[in-house]
C-alpha cells in the first residue's frame, strides 16, 4: 500500500485542474451562486470529455474501471475550486449505491448522459443512515419525505434506499431549501405514491461510509486552497513596510496549518488505499475539522477583504462547515472509532 500519487493520477489532476482554472475561477463561482449555482456545461465537459463520471464504474458497464484513488484526486481538485458540479452526489454516492446491483442505469451514468442522486439526507451518517427519511413502500409505490438531499435538484433520476433495497424513481417533488453551502444546494424530496422499480439490494451504511472516506479528499482540497491562497496573500500584503507574512506570529500559524494539511493528505490517501471502516472514520474525524480550521485562518489572515462577499474565501468556509456535518460529524466518527479499535469507554 502506498500513499503516494501515481503518474496516472497526476496526469488526471493536471487535466482537471487546467479545465477548472479556465472554466471555474472563483469569480465565476461567485457569479453563479446568486442565480443558478450548478454549472451543468462544465459538468458535461468533465463527465463526457474527461470521463470523470464513470471512474468508479467497471468497464463492462461502460465506465473506466478506475479505483477510488483516481476519484479522490478529482475530488481534491473540485474541492480546491468549490466547483458547483454534481460529481460527489452522482458519480460517488449514487454510483456506490448502484454498483452492486449491476443496473443498466450505470452505463448512462458512466457516459454522463444522466445524473443521479441518492435520496438520503446529507446529514445522515454510516452509523445512523436513515436520518431525515420517512419513506415507505406500499403496493410497489413510494410515499414519504426525505430532507436535506444533496444533488436532487439537478438529478435526472433518484435512487431511494428502503428496507435494504434500492429503488429507481423518476417522479418526485423536489424543493430546494436554504443551505449554508451555496455551491451544493440541498432539497426536500417528497414522494406521493411514486412509481418505482427495484434495482437490487443496498447496504446503505456501507455506501455512506465509502462516501465519507472520499469526502475527506474534497475536504483536503478545500484546505489546500485556503492554505495556498493565504500564503500568497501574506507574502504580498505589506504592513509597517514589510510583508505581513514576515511576522513571527503569522509564520507560526501558517506552519501549524501546513502540518495539519499534510496530516489531512495522509488521512485522505489512507482512506482510499485501505477501504476499511477505521480508515474512513479516521479521515473524517480529522479532515472535517482541518478544512474548517484552514478556511477560518484564511478568512482572518486575509483581513478586511476576507470578510467581503466579493472575495471567494467565504465559499470555502461554507463548503467546509457544511461538509463537516455531512455523512457523519467528526464526533460521530470519533465515537465509532472507540468501538472499532476497542478503546474502553467510561465505566
Amino acid at each position: 500500500m502506498t500513499l503516494l500519487y501515481s503518474e496516472v493520477e497526476e496526469e488526471l489532476r493536471a487535466t482537471v485542474r487546467g479545465l477548472l482554472a479556465d472554466r471555474c475561477p472563483p469569480a465565476a463561482v461567485l457569479k453563479r451562486i446568486e442565480s443558478d449555482p450548478y454549472d451543468l456545461d462544465l459538468w458535461k465537459t468533465l463527465a463526457g470529455e474527461i470521463g470523470v463520471a464513470g471512474l468508479l464504474i467497471p468497464e463492462e458497464h461502460g465506465g473506466a474501471g478506475a479505483s477510488a484513488s483516481e476519484v479522490a484526486v478529482v475530488l481534491e481538485e473540485l474541492g480546491r475550486a468549490v466547483a458547483p458540479v454534481p460529481f460527489f452526489t452522482s458519480s460517488v454516492l449514487a454510483t456506490y449505491a448502484l454498483l452492486p446491483t449491476g443496473d443498466a442505469l450505470l452505463g448512462e451514468l458512466a457516459e454522463g448522459l444522466r445524473t443521479a442522486a441518492l435520496v438520503v439526507s446529507f446529514a445522515a451518517s454510516p452509523y445512523r443512515p436513515l436520518r431525515g427519511s420517512s419513506v415507505r413502500l406500499e403496493d410497489g409505490r413510494l410515499s414519504g419525505t426525505v430532507t436535506g438531499v444533496a444533488g436532487a435538484d439537478v438529478a435526472d433520476v433518484l435512487l431511494v434506499p428502503v428496507d435494504g433495497d434500492l429503488y429507481v424513481v423518476e417522479d418526485a417533488a423536489v424543493e430546494v431549501v436554504p443551505s449554508l453551502d451555496l455551491t451544493r444546494p440541498v432539497a426536500t424530496v417528497t414522494f406521493e405514491r411514486s412509481q418505482t422499480r427495484r434495482a437490487g439490494a443496498c447496504d446503505l451504511a456501507d455506501v455512506l461510509r465509502s462516501g465519507a472516506a472520499l469526502l475527506a479528499s474534497e475536504q483536503l482540497g478545500v484546505a489546500e486552497w485556503c492554505l495556498d491562497a493565504t500564503l500568497a496573500y501574506v507574502k504580498e500584503r505589506h504592513q509597517f513596510a514589510r510583508p505581513v507574512g514576515s511576522f513571527q506570529a503569522i509564520k507560526h500559524r501558517l506552519a501549524d496549518l501546513w502540518l495539519d494539511v499534510v496530516r489531512a493528505r495522509a488521512a485522505a490517501r489512507n482512506a482510499v488505499a485501505d477501504p476499511s471502516p477505521v480508515s474512513a472514520a479516521v479521515a473524517q474525524a480529522w479532515n472535517a475539522g482541518v478544512a474548517v480550521h484552514a478556511a477560518e485562518e484564511a478568512l482572518q489572515l486575509h483581513g478586511g477583504i476576507g470578510m467581503t462577499w466579493e472575495h471567494p474565501v467565504h465559499l470555502y468556509l461554507k463548503r467546509a462547515k457544511a461538509a463537516e456535518i455531512a455523512l457523519g460529524t467528526p464526533g460521530d466518527h470519533r465515537e465509532a472509532l472507540t468501538s472499532l479499535v476497542d478503546v474502553p469507554g467510561p465505566e
